[in-house]
Formats: structure tokens, sequence, C-alpha cells
């Protein structure tokens, strides 16, 4: 039998967008809507398997109903950009599910659906909607059900012909009568003012139909509600007329268009790594067929002696370790292509040569890499030392296009038309498929990859040169991975023991903790089940249920937030819930991840990852260390000075991307706030709300922090009022309040965007680039996100350049002085170091100084020094 799924695309998009909470990926783009819109769509196809799908969405924001009644709709609030940015990646996503979707100008998605809701269900056809909007439940046939979803995303309700009877006591077709009485809210239909839903169904009992109340009108009990019948008869049919879903729609797709192919494995992939759904990736492994490049095997000599004749310089080389985690993987092979041939050395010989130790270390001798981090790190827990490295030849990529969507060597070499590779996953496969071939393979795999470096080198720097970047490459980025390399090879030094501790008295405390909730509930329970806590506090303790699941009530962090006044047990859930997460995540993480040779932790610092040119770090992520709380705080407790005549020494940058914005803007209030060194949220305060110094409130205070950062990130009124609980009408006004007080960032941020539309690019302060193709596009939601992406770009890319070029002059100036502390890590816009005691006074001051004068402003740029005994003492 045909299986007909239709779904109301645009509500099923708002329902996931304030469902789940404002998500971005790396590149800035908001993915809320777009995950629990691809959950449903998975959840649809994997339970309902459809032969026949399609997704709806509204053509734009006139129909035909407003012809009957101008105000249709005209109460709903203008859709957040945060979501309209986000409704062209769905429609991506239904390419490559290969799900047609399909707008009909004049009418909504309800009158698309409608209309082949009734085309199938005459071909006998079984047909399933899924929406949100419960108009939608006038179309319930016998073959035709209708699944809404609650509050949530993946959760519905599904009505057949019983179910809308015991519901509503009344047939599908009455719903319409039921909206043209009761009118609707949402869609700004009036119906007949003080009748409500329960009026109306009690009036569709007795007389079925708005044309039977009418005819019957001296038989309504009740002289009220019959005179607001009467007085708004006019109203009612135009209601009845409103609420009606056309079925008989001009749709000129067929069912043909309709059948449901199996997804495009390989775009689904790509899109859900494009928008990092990790989750989602794992529900799709193993449908996903590679397809081998075809390359070419080229000359290898496999050395079994190094010699100096073959180590000339320059060399391109490739040091390959399969481990994502290269602290704990093993080197395999080494290559080298250079003018004299292309060779292969065996790890065995090369790691053992002191002809290859010496070449390795001479800063003289010129390399070419991929990934020089990599290999720096690598080597160096091999005892051998790599200097002399000039050309990264993913770094060039990666600045060259930082949207590209892979900086891997096959695609770099790919998309420059050098020599083909087969990318590693194929090569050696992946997880417990992977293996290494023996013999001439590898060989050959590894020395085509040094023959792309060789090849692609004079490319890429010729592409850095064209785009005035070859400086940004030359002079930050290349110094800054061999920095960051070493900070790899150092690592930190945490105190063992005293996480141990931590994780006991963790554990003593959610002990205590859980015997208190059990208390206040009056019974024990297991409060990790989500079944039994929901029972619990829904059930037992009778708190409103805001929002149920397949398996019982919702437990999640979002629904106990706003609980949190109704018993003093939900907020002892919620730090039960976070201390447990410290003691699993963070503590007993970072104990698994403690080396076994060095006893430190080595992070990995990524450098060609993020579009802003921001670091990240993982394997494990040090940046993202809690401090909400003050239990997380403490986790820095176990990171100290690797000897015992030694501080902790933290340095802070001061609202560094306000000063950027400063500069950039010229804003003379702002500057002027920054140069007489006054509080710039305070000063934003006065400014906003027309106020003195002195009669600024915290609240004042905090709410110009958030309109200051939010401006800088391109925020809307919508992102705004969700920061401060307020109305986007409030939101709305508080940004033009501070547009008018510092009207040079307003002509920035409209100059910044006209620059991006001519050249399609913006640039941060030391030539980085983004590029926005959709900064022209036709359609708005790409381009609004383009737009505020051109606002967001050049100023906290240009704070991730400041603290990058402070980085490297501190790397400079620490070996230029012959000093023994080192930096250990960097987050964010603070640099941590290991300070010797009697180098501490010298660093105090040398500190600050270099990342003040790192970059030149027409602000002054400050950073805050602190020191301790450990991580926790300098903050």
């Amino acid at each position: 039998m045909n299986k007909l799924v239709l779904v109301d695309g645009n509500s099923i998009a708002y329902r996931a967008f304030f469902a789940l909470p404002l998500l971005n990926n790396e590149k800035g783009v908001y993915t809320n809507a777009v995950y629990g819109f691809t959950t449903m769509l998975l959840k649809i196809l994997e339970e309902e398997k459809p032969t026949h799908m399609m997704v709806a969405f509204d053509a734009g924001k006139t129909t035909f109903r407003h012809t009957t009644y101008k105000k249709y709709k005209g109460t709903r609030q203008k859709t957040p950009p945060e979501l309209s940015e986000q409704l062209p990646f769905m429609r991506d996503l239904l390419k490559a599910f290969n799900i047609a979707h399909y707008e009909l100008e004049n009418y909504e998605a309800d009158d698309i659906i409608g209309t082949l809701a009734k085309r199938a269900s005459k071909d006998d056809w079984e047909v399933k909607i899924f929406s949100g909007d419960k108009d939608l439940l006038q179309l319930v046939t016998e073959n035709v059900h209708v699944a809404l979803t609650r509050k949530g995303i993946t959760n519905v309700d599904t009505y057949d012909l019983a179910m809308v009877n015991e519901k509503y006591g009344i047939t599908p077709v009455q719903i319409i009568d039921m909206k043209g009485l009761m009118g609707d809210a949402s869609d700004n239909i009036p119906g007949v003012p003080g009748v409500g839903e329960k009026t109306a169904l009690k009036l569709l009992k007795e007389f079925e139909t708005v044309e039977g109340v009418y005819e019957s009108l001296d038989k309504v009990s009740g002289k009220k509600l019959k005179e607001k019948l009467e007085a708004n008869e006019e109203d009612a049919y135009m209601s009845k007329k409103l609420a009606t879903i056309e079925t008989n729609s001009p749709v000129e797709i067929t069912f043909e268009d309709l059948v449901k192919m199996e997804p495009n494995y390989e775009e689904v992939v790509t899109l859900f790594k494009d928008l990092e759904f990790a989750s989602l990736l794992d529900r799709i492994d193993g449908k996903v067929e590679v397809e081998k490049e075809e390359v070419k095997d080229i000359q290898v000599t496999v050395v079994d002696e190094v010699t100096e004749g073959l180590l000339v310089s320059p060399s391109a080389v490739v040091v390959e370790v399969l481990e994502e985690n290269y602290h704990l993987g093993e080197i395999i092979g080494i290559s080298i292509v250079n003018e004299t041939g292309n060779y292969y050395l065996p790890t065995s010989i090369a790691l053992k040569s002191n002809v290859f130790q010496e070449w390795a270390a001479n800063t003289k001798k010129e390399k070419w890499l991929f990934d020089a981090k990599r290999a720096v790190v690598a080597l160096g827990w091999g005892g051998i030392s790599l200097k002399g490295v000039t050309f990264d030849m993913q770094i060039a990529s990666y600045l060259i296009d930082p949207s590209a969507s892979s900086h891997e060597m096959a695609d770099i070499s790919k998309r420059n038309h050098g020599v083909a590779i087969e990318s590693d996953e194929v090569f050696y496969g992946k997880g417990k498929k992977r293996h290494i071939p023996e013999g001439s393979a590898l060989a050959q795999h590894l020395a085509r990859k040094a023959a792309s470096i060789n090849e692609l080198k004079p490319k890429l720097e010729e592409q850095l040169k064209q785009n005035d970047q070859y400086e940004l490459f030359e002079e930050l980025e290349m110094p800054l991975s061999i920095v960051l390399g070493n900070m790899e090879m150092n690592g930190v030094s945490v105190d063992k023991e005293e996480l141990e501790q931590m994780g006991e008295k963790l554990g003593e405390k959610l002990v205590s903790i859980e015997k208190e909730i059990h208390e206040l509930a009056g019974v024990s329970f297991n409060i990790n089940s989500p079944k039994q806590l929901g029972e619990i506090l829904f059930e037992k303790l009778n708190l409103p249920a805001i929002k149920k699941t397949k398996t019982g009530y919702s437990t999640s962090a979002d629904i106990l937030e706003k609980l949190k006044d109704k018993h003093e047990v939900v907020e002892k859930i919620l730090l039960y819930r976070q201390l447990g997460k410290l003691n699993s995540t963070y503590i007993e993480g970072l104990l698994k991840v403690i080396h076994k040779k060095s006893g430190k932790i080595h992070t990995i610092f990524n450098q060609s990852l993020t579009q802003t040119g921001r670091l990240s770090s993982t394997e494990p992520n040090l940046q993202n260390i809690p401090i909400r709380l003050e239990e997380g705080r403490k986790i820095r407790h176990a990171f100290i000075p690797e000897q015992k005549d030694a501080v902790i020494l933290a340095a802070d940058y001061s609202q560094i991307e306000l000063r950027v914005l400063a500069h950039i803007s010229k804003d003379e209030n702002l500057i002027n706030a920054f140069v007489n060194d006054l509080d710039i949220h305070t000063k934003t305060a006065m400014d906003v709300f027309h106020v003195k110094e002195e009669q600024v409130t915290s609240q004042m205070r905090r709410t110009a922090k958030a309109v200051n950062f939010g401006i800088v990130y391109g925020i809307s009124d919508y992102g705004l009022s969700q920061n401060l609980g307020i109305t986007r009408k409030e939101a709305q006004e508080f940004i033009n309040r501070y547009f008018q007080s510092f009207p040079g960032v307003k002509d920035y941020m409209e100059t910044i965007v006209e620059e991006a539309r001519e050249k399609g690019y913006v640039t941060t302060m030391l030539k980085r680039r983004r590029y926005l193709p959709e900064i022209t596009s036709r359609n708005f939601n790409l381009r609004s996100f383009a737009e505020r992406t051109a606002m967001n770009t050049p100023i906290q890319g240009s704070a991730a350049d400041i603290i990058k070029q402070a980085m490297v002059n501190m790397a400079l100036e620490m070996e230029k002085r012959n000093l023994n502390s080192r930096l250990l890590l960097q987050v964010h816009d603070e640099l941590i170091f290991d300070v010797k005691k009697d180098e501490l006074e010298q660093m105090k001051k040398l500190v600050p100084e270099v990342m003040e004068k790192a970059v030149e402003l027409v602000v002054p740029i400050k950073a805050d020094v602190e020191f301790g005994d450990t991580w926790y003492d300098a903050k």
C-alpha cells in the first residue's frame, strides 16, 4: 500500500527553534532549528517508512486569505533572524535526503498538504501529516492521520477519527466550525469575542455547525452568549472561512515527484559535518560508500640507510601518525621528496639515524610539511627536534579559504589540481577496519603526500601573495605553529592526588545531595532515571508537566529551570546533575588523559579549524573547564607549576573585542571611554539609559554589558531578549539607543556590509580573510546571516590575531632573554605561564608589556596579570 507522509515545514522548524537552546557551529552558523528539524526527519524515515514524502513550506507572508481579512496573521511577531538563517540549510538537507519540498505562491503549507492529502485519500493511500498546528486536524479521515508535535520536537500524538472524537467530542470537519466560533489568536482570526473552546464545543455538539448555530440562535441558552453571537455573526462566518484549509489549491507537483528515494548519503555526511551534527552522523554511519580516488604510482626509493645525499634543502617531508591524538600515536613512516628523488624512510631506520636527527634539528635545512605542529610533536616524543620548517600546506590552505569544507591533504590536493592522493580514511580504513598496508603500498601513499606538498607549495604561496596574506602566513601563523608545538610538548603539570581527592569530595557531596533530594521527595528513587524522576516530580509532587516524551515526562535542564521556584527539590536536582557532570566529564576525564610517560596533560591546539582564526583545544579541551560553579573553578587547583620553585601566571586581555571595535569603527564616544580608562559597561549604561554614573544600577550595567558584547556578535532583538529575559520590543529599543550613543559603530556596521558585498569577503586587521558568497544572495535568510558575519568577523578575528601575535612575540622575548619560564595554555583572551620564582618580577612586567604592544590600536590595549601557586590561585 502506498504511504504518503506530508510535513508542515514551517511548523516543525518553529517548534525545533523554540524547543532547543540557540546552538551554533564553529563557523558561527545557528543550528538548533536545523538539528531539531533533521532529528524529526530521521525519526519519520525510520518509523514511518513512507513510499512517498513531501515537506511543504509557506511561500510568503501574503495569501488569498488576506483578501478576506487584511489582519490575518497580523499579530504574529517577525521571524527571528536566527531562525530565518537556518531555513536554507533545511532545504539543503531535504535535497540531500532526496525528499521533495514545495511551496505555492498565495497559498499556505496547510493548503498544499490538504490538497495532496485529499488526492491521495481518494486513491485509498495511507496518509500521515506531521505538524504542530491543530488546524490540520480538520483533514483527518479514515485514511488520513495527523501527528501533532507536543512541546518539543520528536514526540507526537497521532490523531485518527476516534482520537479527534475522544479529544473534542466532534468530527474533524467541525474543527473549522470550532475555529469559526472561538477564533485563533495565533492566526489573528477573531471568532466571537468571549467564546472559548469549551463554549464552542458545547454549541457544536448541539447545533453541529456555525450555520446551525445561527439558524437556531433563539435556542441558544444564555442571554449574554446569544448577544455576543448575534453581534459577531459576520466575524464568525469569516473566521470559519479563514480557518478552512483549501483542499483544491492549484498544486502542480505530482505523486511521481514525491516517490521517496534513497538519500544521497555523501551529501548528507558533508552537511552533517559542516553543521557539526556528530550524533546524527553516527545514525547514518556505514551507509556511505566512499569512492577511492584513482591514484598513479610514482617512483619511490625505500631507504635502508639515511645518507646526507638524500637530505638536501629544501625537502617536502611527511611524518605519518595514524592516531587523532598524536601525543599517543606512533610514527608509522616518513617520506621525503626533493630535487634528488622520492624517498620512503622506515621508522626503525629514520629515528635511529644520527644523520636524520642532525638534519631534522638543523635550522638552515629548509623543510616543507603538512601540519608541521603534528610532525614536531610526533618526532619530539621520539627524542628528535624538528626545526627549519618554512612551509605548512595545511595552514596555507586554511588562510586562503577558511570556509573550505576540509583542509585534509587529499582535499587540498584535489582542489588545487595536485598529485592525486587517497584520503587516510580510504587508504587505512576507519575504526576497527583500520589497518596499515605492508610493502610498497605504504611507501607509495606517503611519497605521494610529500610529492603533493612539493608540487603545491609555489601555487599556494602565490595565492597567499595575491591575497596580501603572505606576511600573515610567514610572520604569524608559521612561527605560531612551532610555539603551539612546544606548548603541546611541554604539557601542563597536574596534581593527580588533588584531582582524585576532588573526585572523592564530589562523590561525597553527591551522596549528600541525593539524600536531601530523597528526603524532599519523600521517597528513594534513581535520580539519573528520567522516567523515575518524571514520576516523582509530576505525579507525586504534582509539579506542572511542561513537556511529555514517548517514555514519560521530560526532565531536561531547560524544563527544570522553569520549575525552580515551584519546589525546593528542583534546584537540588539541577545541582546534582551539574556536580555529576563535573565529576565524570572533567575530574575523571582529566585523570584518564594524564600521559603515562610525562605525568602531564598534553592538549592539542587546533590552528586551522575556526573561520574567525581563534584557536581551539581538544584531547582534552582545556579552554572549556566550567567555572560557573565554585566546584568547577576548583578543578583549576589541580593545575600546578612543573617545579616547586615556580608559580602559575595568568595574563588576560581586558575587553579586547570592544577595544578592536573602537579601533575599527573610529567611534569617538567609544574611543574616549577607553582612552580615559572608563568602565565601558557603566559608560554604555549611562549613555543608553541617560543617567549619571552614580545612578547606574547593577541591572543597568548588566543590560549594557549584554548589549556591548551582543553588538560585537551582530545580535538581533530576539537574541538580546533571550539573554536578558525581556521582550523583543524592549531589546530593539536598547539596540537603537546604543547606536544613537555610538553612531560610529552603526556606520561601521553599514560600511563593512557594503564592503563585503563589493569584495565578497571581509578581512581582519592582519589581513585574515573570510569569504561571504551569500552576501549578495537573493535569499534574505542567507544574505542576513552573511551580513551579520561580515560585521563580526573583523572584530573577533582581529582579537584572535592579536593574542596569536602576543604568543609569538612572547616566545621570541623569552628565548632572547634566556628565560626558563614557559607558556602553557591559551584560553580565549588569556595566556597561562609556568614561571620560575626568580623570574617572576621580570615576567610580571614583560608579559603585559608584550601583550599590550602586540598590535597598535587607536585605544590602549590592556592586559591584567595575576599569579599564584595554582591556576585557580592565579585567577
